[in-house]
């Protein structure tokens, strides 16, 4: 079985993938092109480790859409390396970073310089959890015939949010951070 480092090792940096990318390439970039960084400090503080990143990830998905770019910002202000394994290519992977018992993507995995997990962050900043269960709770039931219709409709106005909504970006900056933190104590 390999481990989280060797995944690294093998996975392409987040530049390579977004240049890459054949679904949601424009949204994605949209993101990188317009979320700030803030000035906290933060990236200054986090250059003083020496960790690296293993995202788990895919191009078709909507919050990875919106994540990958917000964290691409935050590791390139501090000059960390962050990779990107795909969650379909190898399910062993995923499978050992469930989220409630799904393959829930982005996953971000946290190591060390030895290249050890010592954490991990995803698929979602706890406010646009939130805002997705909120939106979810609103559809009609699995057997009502406008279902697929709705939640279509739902999915395109979260995407068009993640997409154009700097406080989605903020949530997403600040949960990271914040678990960075809890880390690196």
């Amino acid at each position: 079985m390999k481990t989280e480092q060797q995944y690294f090792e093998e996975g392409s940096t987040i530049q390579v993938y977004m240049e890459n990318m054949s679904t949601l390439k424009e949204e994605s970039y949209e993101v990188y092109e317009n979320f700030t960084l803030p000035q906290d400090g933060f990236a200054e503080e986090l250059k003083q480790q020496k960790l690296h990143f293993l995202t788990i990830t895919e191009d078709w998905c909507g919050d990875a859409m919106v994540i990958n770019p917000v964290l691409r910002k935050v590791v390139e202000a501090a000059g960390l390396p962050m990779h990107v394994a795909l969650r379909d290519a190898d399910t062993d992977l995923i499978d050992r970073h469930l989220t409630n018992g799904g393959r829930a993507i982005p996953m971000v995995l946290i190591l060390n310089e030895q290249g050890e997990l010592i954490g991990k962050w995803g698929p979602r900043a706890p406010e646009v959890q939130a805002m997705v269960t909120e939106g979810r709770a609103k559809l009609p039931a699995k057997e009502d015939p406008t279902f697929d219709e709705k939640q279509k409709e739902f999915y395109t106005q979260l995407q068009t949010k993640y997409r154009t909504d700097p406080a989605i970006w903020a949530y997403v900056y600040e949960s990271f951070k914040s678990r960075l933190q809890e880390i690196i104590k």
